[in-house]
C-alpha cells in the first residue's frame, strides 16, 4: 500500500528545498561535535579557550544580525544569498583539514574560520524565513515547519553518531569535510528553486531598527524574543564547557558522545511529527510553552548525573532525549509563530533581529561559561548554565502567548509595512 506524501512534499519546489536543508542539518550536527573536538583533542584547548571558540561562532549574530536583515530587505534575492552562503561555508570548512594536513592549523586559525562560517550563517538565517513563506502556502505553515523540524530531529539522531564515528576513525578535522559536502548539497537544492520573493523595501529613515521595533511592539514576539535570549545566554555558557565536562570530568569517550547525542534524540523525530497535532489540539501558544519547558528543565539532569560510568551515560542519554524532543516541539511551534506573525515586508529585518535572541547573546554566555569554569571550576559552570536554561520558559508562560490557541490569532494587524507584500505565502 502506497503511503501518501504530505501535501507540502508533493510540491516539487518545497521538496527540493526540504531535501537540501535535511542534508545540511545532518552536516551541522557533525560540525557541532567535530569542530569543538578539533579544538579539544587536536589543539588541546582548555575550558577558557573553549569559551572563546564558542563565543566567536555566535558573535556574528550579535554584530551583524540586525544589519543582515536590513540589507536583505533592501537588496532582495534572498535565495541567491543563501546559495552563496552555503558554498562559502563549504569552502571555509575545507580549510580546516587542509591546514591540519600541513601542520598549519592553530587555535587562532580555527577561531577565524568559526567566525566567518558564523557570519555566513547569519545571512542564511536572515534570508531563510522569506524563502520559506515564498515556497509554502499559509495553510501549510505548520505542516512544512514540522517537516523541517523532523529533518532536524533526524539529524540529531544520525549526525552525532556519524560525527563520533568519523572523529574516532579518521580525525576531528577530517570529519568537518562531511559538513562541507552537506552545504554543497544545500546550495544545489537552492539552485533548483525559484520562489517569488517580496519586492525589496526602500531604505527609508529608521529602516535598520524597524525589525527590533516590531518585535518590541508585539507581545507574542517580544515574549519569544526574551525567552530565546535567556536560552541563548545560558545555553552558550553551558555548552562552552559541556564537552570539557563530559570528556574530562565524566570521562565520556567520543564514541559514547555519539551514542548520547544521537540515538537519544530518536524521541525528537516522533516529537516533530506530533507537534503539528499538538498545535491543532491545545493551540499554538500552549504548545510553544510546553515545548520550551521540555527543552530547558531536563538540562538539570546533566550536573546531577552521578554513580557508575554506565549510570552516568544512561542519565545523559535520557536528558538529551528529553531536550531533543522538547526542542522539536518548540521549533515547530516557534517556526509557525514567526511565519504567521511577521509581515512579509519586514520579514528579513525581524528574522535578523530574532537572531539576536537566538544566538546574539551566545558570545557573552560562552565567555562567561569559560570564565566561571576557570575561576570556580567546570562543574560550577555547568550548574549555573543548567539552572539559567531551566527558567527560560517563564517569559512565555506569563505572557499573552500562553493563552493564545488559534494560529490566526497571531497574525499581525494590517498596516503600512504590509504594502507591496505578495499574496502567496503572505501574512
Amino acid at each position: 500500500m502506497r503511503l501518501a506524501l504530505p501535501a507540502s512534499l508533493r510540491d516539487v519546489a518545497f521538496r527540493r528545498f526540504w531535501l537540501g536543508r535535511s542534508l545540511s542539518l545532518v552536516g551541522d550536527q557533525i560540525r557541532l561535535l567535530a569542530l569543538p573536538l578539533t579544538a579539544v583533542l587536536v589543539l588541546h584547548a582548555g575550558a577558557g579557550e573553549m569559551g572563546i571558540v564558542g563565543a566567536v561562532g555566535a558573535l556574528p549574530a550579535l554584530l551583524f544580525g540586525v544589519h543582515a536583515g536590513a540589507w536583505l530587505d533592501r537588496r532582495g534575492g534572498r535565495r541567491q544569498v543563501m546559495l552563496w552562503s552555503d558554498l562559502g561555508r563549504a569552502a571555509l570548512l575545507a580549510l580546516v583539514p587542509a591546514l591540519w594536513a600541513v601542520h598549519a592549523l592553530t587555535l587562532a586559525g580555527l577561531v577565524a574560520i568559526q567566525f566567518l562560517v558564523g557570519t555566513l550563517s547569519v545571512l542564511f538565517g536572515a534570508a531563510s524565513g522569506t524563502v520559506f513563506v515564498s515556497l509554502v502556502p499559509r495553510d501549510r505553515y505548520v505542516e512544512a515547519s514540522a517537516l523541517l523540524s523532523g529533518s532536524r530531529a533526524g539529524a540529531f539522531v544520525v549526525g552525532p553518531g556519524i560525527a563520533g564515528a568519523l572523529v574516532q576513525s579518521l580525525s576531528a578535522p577530517l570529519a568537518l569535510l562531511a559538513d562541507g559536502l552537506s552545504f554543497v548539497a544545500s546550495a544545489l537544492s537552492l539552485a533548483l528553486v525559484r520562489p517569488e520573493e517580496p519586492a525589496p523595501a526602500p531604505a527609508e529613515r529608521g529602516h535598520l531598527g524597524e525589525g527590533l521595533r516590531f518585535v518590541r511592539a508585539s507581545p507574542v514576539l517580544r515574549a519569544s524574543f526574551l525567552s530565546a535570549a535567556r536560552l541563548s545566554l545560558f545555553r552558550a555558557a553551558f555548552m562552552a564547557v559541556y564537552l570539557v565536562y563530559l570528556t574530562r570530568s565524566l570521562h565520556v569517550t567520543p564514541a559514547e558522545l555519539g551514542l548520547i547525542l544521537g540515538p537519544s534524540s530518536i524521541g525528537a523525530v516522533f516529537a516533530a511529527g506530533l507537534a503539528g497535532a499538538a498545535v491543532r489540539r491545545i493551540g499554538l501558544g500552549p504548545t510553544l510553552v510546553a515545548g520550551t519547558i521540555l527543552w530547558s528543565v531536563p538540562t538539570l539532569m546533566v550536573p546531577l548525573a552521578a554513580g557508575s560510568h554506565a549510570t552516568v551515560v544512561a542519565v545523559l542519554f535520557v536528558a538529551e532525549g528529553l531536550l531533543s524532543a522538547g526542542s522539536m516541539v518548540a521549533e515547530v511551534a516557534g517556526g509557525t509563530l514567526r511565519a504567521v506573525a511577521i509581515p512579509d515586508a519586514l520579514r528579513s529585518r525581524v528574522m535578523g533581529a530574532m537572531q539576536l535572541a537566538d544566538r546574539g547573546l551566545s558570545p557573552i554566555g560562552a565567555l562567561l561559561g569559560g570564565l566561571v569554569a576557570t575561576w570556580l571550576g567546570v562543574r560550577a559552570a555547568v550548574w549555573i548554565g543548567a539552572v539559567g536554561i531551566s527558567l527560560a520558559f517563564a517569559w512565555l508562560a506569563f505572557s499573552p502567548l500562553a493563552r493564545m490557541r488559534a494560529v490566526e490569532a497571531f497574525a499581525p494587524p494590517p498596516g503600512p509595512s504590509d504594502a507591496g507584500a505578495p499574496a502567496a505565502g503572505g501574512v
